[in-house]
């Protein structure tokens, strides 16, 4: 009969992870997948921005591409109000289905 001391023994004979661990360990996989913002430029920035105001304006419809840290979310809608103070907007994607990204956060809007 081996002994547990030797050749890993030890080891082998305790796989047991407590929820605790295992709770942390996803936490900190999610960590490692999380991606850093895209830097724009001023001439992309005004794009973003003429578009917004293009489909505010016209009342037409726009995509935006709103940052994610983990996956990018893509919103289709009629931008309906402009928050200058706090730099949002108001995108309706049906009767009561509306949010409010922030337009530091959209890396990319097309018409």
């Amino acid at each position: 009969m081996a002994s547990k001391l030797t050749a890993n023994g030890v080891y082998e004979g305790s796989r047991i992870i407590l929820p605790e661990h295992r709770e942390e360990y996803l936490a900190q996989e999610a960590l490692q997948r999380r991606r850093g913002k895209p830097i724009l430029d001023e001439q992309e920035m005004q794009l973003i921005e003429e578009a917004i105001f293009e489909s505010y304006q016209e009342y037409k419809s726009i995509t935006l591409t709103v940052f994610n840290p983990f996956d990018d979310e893509e919103l289709r809608g009629v931008i309906t109000a402009i928050d200058k103070p706090n730099r949002r907007v108001k995108i309706e994607r049906g009767d009561e289905d509306y949010s409010w990204p922030r337009i530091e956060e959209i890396i990319k809007a097309s018409v």
